[in-house]
């Protein structure tokens, strides 16, 4: 139950509005996968307003992944956005993977004839930005008090507040592409949403330097200390991350003893070659694994970590918000090209079933390579067994590349 003012908030009281727009889809959030729908949505003449609650600047500041499916890449090309990222990203068609200093490598391209792309998610919304500001469209910063009205009618609308001035836009859809902790969500009434999730017992702290990768191919290590990840974002750009205690704050960790930990997790002549420095960016992330269903509330669609969270482990939080802008957008061109409500009306039940496939791959790669405080000697021998099963079974590897590079939308 809400309490009162809970439900104050959510009442949509007509205010005295200082602006009034029209637009077809109202898009809350502007981070990549609202500005993805919006750029798409443009191509096809299809008219959008963004609403971040941010600025610019902070919006382009968060440190996030950078691995990118085979169906994020084509959405990217589709949206006409893709030149830079073609040109400065860095294919890869497999990945290691170590435990203890045992190694072996799995080949995504032997197995499914595709490969992904590291390419930082900060220069995704950068090119997407670019493109958005040059084709002229809306986005307003600086938002509060964002409210979604009428949602379940055929009239919904958007009321909001910049500068202490109040707007509204009236529209036919509107995308909640505004994360876990925006309002889309939380719109769709309790006695509809049911949500599931695990919260898992460590975090994940990472780091960025200006230093090359150690390697020029993520490894994913077990090790008897805990999981680590060496990855990268560029030749002189990499990204560290070390298993963590739930109560660690990355003041606990001097750059020091993080590259110390770091040697010890991967493999001997792995950390031989380790190149250190200063940390630029450090910070712990929790693991959670997050589904909000349904996906769809009368004219309201949920996008990316506003509907659902995966941990970390194998890459899939952004390309799961991808997969969700593709059956989204699609499904909103079949309504304005056709005036075909089918892609809207299956919108939460095709989001769903590939978001939840996400989800097992993700939960079953991080048991895999994580060490849990309440594991025992058994379960640390499975896990090496599952490793081993791993290496030495193609049927194994081909299952994981597939998940690894994005099943088919």
């Amino acid at each position: 139950m809400r309490n009162d003012a809970q439900l104050a908030f959510y009442t949509c009281t007509p205010p005295c509005h200082s602006a009034l727009m029209k637009t077809q889809v109202t898009i809350i959030g502007g981070g990549p996968s609202g500005l993805l729908l919006s750029q798409l949505l443009h191509v096809r003449g299809i008219d959008s307003v963004v609403l971040e609650r941010k600025t610019k600047d902070y919006v382009l500041g968060r440190i996030r992944a950078g691995v990118l499916e085979r169906g994020l890449l084509d959405l990217m090309r589709e949206a006409g956005v893709a030149d830079r990222m073609e040109a400065e990203g860095y294919p890869h068609d497999g990945t290691l993977i170590s435990y203890g200093d045992e190694m072996f490598r799995v080949d995504f391209t032997k197995h499914t004839g595709h490969a992904v792309m590291v390419y930082g998610q900060t220069e995704v919304t950068r090119d997407l930005y670019a493109a958005r500001e040059a084709a002229g469209g809306a986005i307003i910063y600086n938002v509060e008090d964002v409210v979604i009205c009428d949602a379940d009618s055929d009239t919904p609308y958007v009321t909001y507040t910049v500068d202490g001035k109040t707007a509204r836009i009236n529209c036919d859809f509107v995308a909640g592409c505004d994360g876990f902790h925006g309002v889309s969500r939380n719109t769709i009434p309790d006695n509809v949403r049911r949500e599931y999730e695990k919260i898992y017992p460590f975090g994940w702290l990472g780091i960025l330097s200006e230093t090359p990768p150690v390697n020029h191919e993520l490894i994913y290590a077990n090790s008897e200390r805990g999981f680590a990840l060496c990855s990268m974002r560029n030749e002189n750009l990499s990204r560290y991350y070390i298993q963590c205690s739930l109560s660690d704050s990355p003041s606990d960790w001097t750059d020091t003893a993080f590259w110390e930990e770091l040697r010890r997790r991967i493999p001997a002549d792995q950390a031989k070659k380790l190149v250190t420095g200063p940390s630029i960016e450090k910070s712990i992330a929790p693991l959670r694994s997050f589904v909000t269903e349904p996906m769809r509330w009368g004219r309201l669609f949920l996008c990316g970590d506003a509907a659902h969270i995966v941990p970390p482990t194998g890459a899939k939080g952004l390309n799961t918000a991808a997969s969700d802008v593709h059956y989204l957008y699609n499904g909103l061109r079949d309504y304005y090209e056709n005036d075909s409500t089918a892609g809207i009306d299956s919108y939460s039940a095709k989001a769903l079933a590939r978001v939840w496939k996400a989800e097992r791959f993700s939960w079953w790669f991080s048991s895999l390579m994580h060490r849990y405080p309440d594991q025992s000697a058994f379960d640390h021998r499975i896990q090496v067994a599952e490793l081993e099963f791993l290496r030495s079974n193609d049927a194994a590897q081909q299952a994981m590349a597939e998940n690894y590079v994005g099943l088919p939308y």
